[in-house]
C-alpha cells in the first residue's frame, strides 16, 4: 500500500514527461528559416518586376578601323637572299627606312654591268633602226623616181611613135610620087621607043630616055625600100613603147618588195628595241627592291626570316610592321539572329583584357571597369556564319584605356530595349529573340505609316 498523504491540499502535481510530444513540437529555429525563405522568395518575385536591358553579347578582339592602320607583312617582289639587316624587332622606324637589304640569287641579273650592257644594246638597236628607216626612205625616193622616170620614158616613146608616123606619112607621099614619075617615064619610054620605030627619033634619044626611066625606077625603088623601112621603124618604136611598163613595173614591183621588206625588218628592229627598253626598266626598278624599305610609320613587331644568307622566294613574308598611329576598333561577331537589332551608331559597352571590371550585363549603369563605344561599320555579308561589325570609341563616355594594343581580347555587349527581368527569363527560356529597340520600332512605325499612306493616295488617285 502507499504511504499515506499527510496534507492533500497542498501537495504538488508533478506533470508527466512524454517524448514523442516533446519530438513534435516546433523548433523557434525552423519558424525563422521559414521566415527567412518566405521573405526571399517575396523578393525574388519583387525582383522579378525589375527593369532589365537586353543586350546582345559578343566576343572579339581589338583592331583597327582603317586598313592601312592593321599590322601588316612585310613581302619581298623579287627573290633573294639576305645580306644585311639594319633594324631590330621592336624598333620604331619612319616610312622610306632600310629595313633589309638582299642581292641577287638568279644568274641573269648577276653581272654588275647589266644596266650599262642594255643601255649598249638599246643604243646599237636604235641605230640599227635609224639606219633602216633611212634606207626605207630611200627605196621610197627610188619608187617615185622609177615612177617618173616610167612617165617620162613612155611620152618619149610616144614622141618617137609619132614622129615615125609623120615620117612614114612622108614616105609613103614620096614614093607615091616616085610611083607617078614611074608610070609617066613609063609611058614616055613606050613613046619613044614608038617613035624611034617610025624613024623619028635617034637611038640617042631613045638611049636617054631609056636612062631616065632607069633612074626613075631607081628611085621608086628607093623610096618603097626607105618606106618599109620607116614602117619598121615604128614598129619597134611601139614595140619599146609597150616595153617600157614591163620595163618600169619590174623596177618598181622590186623595189616596192625590197622596201616592204626593209619596213619589215624595221618593224622587227623596233619591237627589239622595245623590249630591250622593256627589260632595261625592269632591271632598273627590280634594282630598287634589292633594299626593303619600311610603306610607314610603325614598329617592327617580328621577323619572319632570320640571318645572314638565307633565301627568300617572291612574294614571301620577311617581317611584319604595326603602324604607329591608328585608329582603334572592336572587332565583334553576331549572330544572324541579332543581326537585325544592330544600327549604326548603337551604343556598345566594352570590357578589355587586362583591365579589372565588374560589369552587370543588365543594368549597364551599375557596370565598373567597362568603356563605352558605338558601331560603326555593320558587315553585309556574313563571315564562317556570323555578321561582323566595328565599333569605335564613343566620344560622349570615357576615353579607353592608351595602353590597349591591337590584337587584345574584348568582350562587348550591345545595349536594347528595358523590358522585365520576368519578361527576359520568358524570352530566354523560349528562346524568342531580343526586342528591337524603341528607335528601331518608332522608325519601322513611320515608314508603315508613309506606306499606308501613299497606298491610300494611290487608290483615291486611280478612282
Amino acid at each position: 500500500m502507499a504511504p499515506a498523504v499527510k496534507n492533500k491540499k497542498y501537495a504538488p502535481v508533478t506533470q508527466p514527461h512524454y517524448t514523442t510530444a516533446d519530438l513534435l513540437k516546433t523548433a523557434p529555429t525552423g519558424r525563422t528559416l521559414a521566415y527567412w525563405c518566405g521573405g526571399i522568395f517575396l523578393l525574388l518575385c519583387l525582383a522579378l518586376f525589375l527593369p532589365w536591358t537586353q543586350n546582345i553579347r559578343s566576343n572579339g578582339t581589338l583592331t583597327a578601323l582603317n586598313p592601312a592602320g592593321r599590322p601588316q607583312t612585310l613581302q619581298s617582289v623579287i627573290s633573294g637572299r639576305i645580306e644585311k639587316w639594319h633594324v631590330q624587332e621592336g624598333q620604331l622606324v619612319q616610312k622610306g627606312d632600310t629595313l633589309i637589304s638582299i642581292s641577287e640569287v638568279k644568274d641573269k641579273y648577276f653581272d654588275p654591268q647589266l644596266l650599262q650592257r642594255l643601255r649598249e644594246q638599246t643604243e646599237a638597236k636604235r641605230l640599227s633602226l635609224q639606219a633602216t628607216q633611212q634606207k626605207a626612205r630611200a627605196l621610197e625616193n627610188q619608187i617615185v623616181n622609177l615612177k617618173s622616170g616610167l612617165t617620162f620614158s613612155l611620152n618619149k616613146a610616144r614622141n618617137k611613135v609619132n614622129q615615125v608616123k609623120f615620117k612614114l606619112q612622108s614616105d609613103s607621099a614620096e614614093f607615091v610620087a616616085a610611083q607617078t614619075d614611074y608610070k609617066i617615064a613609063q609611058v614616055q619610054l613606050e613613046r619613044q621607043e614608038a617613035l624611034y620605030k617610025q624613024g623619028l627619033k635617034s637611038l640617042t634619044e631613045l638611049e636617054s630616055r631609056r636612062l631616065k626611066f632607069q633612074e626613075v625606077r631607081a628611085k621608086l625603088q628607093g623610096y618603097e625600100n626607105k618606106v618599109a623601112s620607116t614602117r619598121n621603124e615604128l614598129q619597134n618604136a611601139r614595140l619599146e613603147l609597150n616595153s617600157l611598163t614591163a620595163e618600169y613595173g619590174e623596177k618598181i614591183a622590186k623595189a616596192a618588195s625590197e622596201l616592204s621588206a626593209t619596213r619589215s625588218y624595221a618593224y622587227t628592229t623596233d619591237g627589239e628595241l622595245a623590249k630591250i627598253k622593256n627589260e632595261y626598266a625592269n632591271t632598273k626598278i627590280r634594282s630598287a627592291f634589292y633594299h626593303l624599305t619600311a610603306p610607314q610609320n610603325g614598329f617592327v613587331v617580328k621577323a619572319m626570316k632570320e640571318g645572314i644568307g638565307e633565301t627568300i622566294k617572291e612574294g614571301e613574308a620577311i617581317a611584319t610592321i604595326l603602324p604607329r598611329q591608328a585608329q582603334l576598333a572592336v572587332e565583334l561577331f553576331v549572330k544572324p539572329m541579332d543581326f537585325p537589332l544592330l544600327r549604326k551608331g548603337q551604343p556598345i559597352r566594352l570590357q578589355f583584357d587586362g583591365w579589372p571590371a565588374l560589369v552587370f550585363s543588365g543594368w549597364p549603369n551599375t557596370s565598373f571597369g567597362t568603356f563605352g563605344g558605338k558601331i560603326a561599320v555593320i558587315d553585309n555579308v556574313a563571315t564562317n556564319g556570323n555578321y561582323r561589325i566595328l565599333v569605335v570609341p564613343d566620344p560622349s563616355s570615357q576615353p579607353w584605356p592608351e595602353a590597349l594594343r591591337i590584337g587584345s581580347g574584348v568582350y562587348g555587349w550591345a545595349l536594347l530595349k528595358d523590358v522585365p527581368i520576368w519578361y527576359e527569363l520568358w524570352r530566354q527560356l523560349n528562346g524568342f529573340p531580343a526586342d528591337y529597340p524603341a528607335k528601331e520600332k518608332d522608325a519601322a512605325i513611320s515608314l508603315k505609316d508613309k506606306k499606308k499612306a501613299t497606298t491610300i493616295t494611290d487608290n483615291s488617285h486611280d478612282e
